[in-house]
């Protein structure tokens, strides 16, 4: 037996060790599908916060959301983003900042951060494209391997292992964790999205990202999928090492997007993600 080895049960007892995020993030991850939401009383939430507040704001007010005046209040960023994106916001501007940082050696935190970061800007401008909820897109990009921190926070020695591995066998880091761990990020991702109630529409995108052409596995993980290798071919993280992932024939044509159209969206992406990355790194 593997001596390394995660079960899901030693995942599920250290869950509630794993950083949280603030209870008002709480309540908007779990209401994202429900339009019945007392704005007011989130906004007034969020407002206590002062440093997930600032980071939210700062957000918003990137070029990336074109607003004609600067937004200095949440209620104010409601008001002219609309709830949907400004939840959207607070999200992003809460999980980036609640894992701890350089506990599993070669794990780069910052690379980590900078391809989700990058993975939701090209999902978010994906979906404008296909007309599909941006929103959703942006944050199931930011989130979509979430439960590689999971395994490192559960485990930090185990999982430079699982670095170690995939480096020296020329394998990705699935492949890797589950050799070493017995389970990957994609479940431990899951477990992750039970024990912070993310909605069903985000917990669909996480749980299929890597097979968006299986049966059920829903529009928003083709979006994702088709980011996180645009992300990678493009090498917007800077890891000339990293392997562009095996990309799903039957995700790319369920785009139906022209050459030249892609040549927009990573152009768009390109110019979107530094302002994004700074707002919400900084």
């Amino acid at each position: 037996m593997n001596p390394t080895a995660l079960n899901l049960d030693d995942i599920v007892r250290q869950l509630d060790a794993l950083p949280s995020l603030p209870v008002v993030v709480m309540e908007l991850l779990t209401a994202i599908d429900q339009d019945d939401v007392d704005i007011s009383v989130l906004a007034k939430k969020v407002s206590h916060d002062q440093a997930l507040t600032a980071k939210t704001l700062r957000l918003a007010n990137s070029s990336t959301y074109g607003l004609q005046v600067k937004v200095t209040t949440i209620q104010q960023a409601i008001t002219f983003l609309g709830f949907q994106t400004t939840r959207n916001l607070i999200t992003a501007a809460a999980v980036t900042g609640c894992f701890a940082q350089g506990a599993c050696k070669g794990f780069d935190d910052k690379g980590f951060w900078r391809h989700s970061i990058a993975t939701a800007v090209c999902a978010r401008v994906l979906a404008r494209r296909m007309r599909f909820n941006q929103d959703y897109a942006f944050t199931a990009g930011l989130l979509h391997d979430i439960g590689r921190l999971v395994l490192v926070t559960v485990d930090p020695a185990a999982y430079a292992r699982v670095i170690a591995k995939a480096a020296d066998d020329d394998i990705d880091l699935l492949e890797a964790e589950r050799i070493i761990l017995g389970v990957d990020h994609v479940t431990a991702g899951m477990l992750l999205a039970d024990h912070w109630k993310f909605s069903d529409t985000i917990r669909q995108a996480l749980a299929h990202h890597h097979h968006p052409e299986l049966v059920g596995a829903g529009f928003l993980s083709t979006i994702i999928h088709v980011a996180n290798a645009i992300v990678h071919a493009l090498d917007m993280v800077g890891n000339p090492n990293e392997a562009v992932p095996t990309l799903s024939p039957v995700a790319w044509h369920a785009m139906g997007l022209s050459e030249e159209a892609y040549v927009h969206v990573f152009r768009e992406t390109e110019v979107q993600f530094d302002e994004i990355a700074a707002a919400l790194m900084g």
